[in-house]
């Protein structure tokens, strides 16, 4: 071939402005899924040096052995998490005793069961049993992307790598959401808070117990939630555009959490996990389905506008207005150590401060949606100013032509 062959141009892809929503949790990528750093592609390449060296004794057989699982592991992100589930179910399922002094049952189940009764209280062993299902997550997640969701993205003809990264990650958070936010109005369904009743979240409390499913919901998410901010951690690439205000969110959201579960006020943080996590399913979905290019991008995007601007804003703001109407009047409003009530004067603005800033970091998020929304339905713009992911998709590109060109001129 001619070494005078033009390189091609790059075409940049047409994309609606929904692809350029970056909010929430569903902006988290996974460990398999984040972008690949020169010093881990040349730790990687070392390994495989190493592995292909002749062994001279056992202690390069041994150290070949942890290359080579480290390899492993770096390739397929889920098996180092696979290996611990399956040593800690497989010893707690065999052993023939799943009960409490059991001490893998901490790990695996619920703790602080009430006698014979449904109800389940509190304790230290609860930061086992989230410990636990953080490495779940972990698994799950990356296990998903790779083996099931990456096949999937490539067989619905995405073939640029950043979009399959970010199918990968829309496409999870679809599986998780659909699956979290009917469990927790299903919950709520059965408590005194069906439709975000707020006057029930103080007329009971200090909520000292909570049902099994409840608990299991409860804690199932300060897993899912802190494995995230581990993972958002992690990130040592080039951050983008809203990564503080993606911290933040993440902080407020482990503080409420953490803060709700110890201070008895989880009436309160299941409305407020519901509101996340419904909405992050229709954001998920209208993402999902741009990267797609398909027909039902905008109606799905409208549904994920109105399911957001209720659940985040009007569900929240009454929460708020709750906080400083009934927190005082609706139940007992007092100080007591030793009856764990702390539902008083001291935790009054502490509630309050803490949904308050996770509405301004909405609010944020809220200008970007309705910007979008102008521009799609008012101006008809279909393509938004260029996010840092599409500019990494763009660096993608050019690099896949880079390399066919040099191919073709060595050819």
């Amino acid at each position: 071939m001619s070494s005078h062959l033009k390189t091609p141009k790059v075409r940049q892809r047409r994309t609606s402005s929904v692809g350029a929503i970056n909010l929430g949790d569903t902006t988290v990528p996974g460990l398999s899924t984040m972008k690949e750093s020169k010093e881990s592609k040349s730790a990687a390449q070392a390994r495989m040096r190493a592995l292909s060296e002749a062994s001279k004794g056992d202690g390069d057989l041994l150290r070949k052995f942890v290359l080579t699982y480290r390899e492993m592991s770096y390739r397929h992100t889920w098996l180092t998490a696979f290996l611990i589930l399956v040593v800690v179910y497989g010893a707690y399922f065999t052993s023939g005793n799943r009960t409490a002094s059991n001490p893998l049952h901490m790990f695996v189940a619920v703790s602080y069961q009430v006698g014979d009764t449904e109800m389940y209280g509190k304790g230290i062993k609860d930061l086992y049993f989230v410990f636990f299902y953080m490495i779940f997550f972990t698994f799950l997640r990356e296990f998903l992307m790779a083996v099931v969701l990456r096949p999937l993205t490539i067989k619905l003809g995405i073939t640029s790598q950043h979009k399959i990264k970010r199918m990968m990650e829309q496409t999870y958070s679809i599986v998780y959401y659909g699956i979290s936010g009917p469990f927790g109005l299903y919950i709520m369904y059965h408590t005194d808070l069906w439709l975000f009743a707020t006057a029930p979240m103080y007329q009971t409390y200090p909520d000292l117990t909570n049902p099994f499913l409840f608990k299991v919901f409860y804690l199932g998410q300060a897993a899912f939630w802190t494995q995230q901010a581990c993972v958002l951690v992690l990130q040592l690439e080039k951050p983008r555009k809203d990564f503080k205000e993606l911290v933040f969110h993440h902080i407020i959201t482990l503080a409420l959490i953490w803060l709700s579960y110890a201070f008895h006020f989880t009436k309160i943080g299941l409305a407020v996990y519901i509101t996340m996590d419904v909405s992050d399913f229709f954001l998920s979905l209208s993402k999902t389905l741009n990267y797609l290019d398909s027909f039902l991008t905008p109606p799905f995007f409208m549904l994920f506008v109105i399911s957001w601007i209720y659940l985040r804003h009007y569900v929240n703001i009454k929460i708020l207005w709750s906080v400083l109407t009934e927190f005082r009047t609706v139940g007992n409003f007092t100080l007591d150590f030793a009856n764990q009530q702390y539902k008083c004067w001291i935790s009054q603005p502490i509630v309050f401060v803490l949904i308050m800033a996770l509405q301004l970091v909405n609010l944020y998020w809220l200008f970007l949606i309705l910007r979008i929304l102008y521009r799609l339905v008012v101006l008809g713009i279909q393509k938004d100013e260029r996010s840092d992911s599409e500019s990494e998709e763009d660096e993608d590109q050019e690099d896949q032509v880079k390399t066919e060109a040099n191919t073709k001129k060595t050819m």
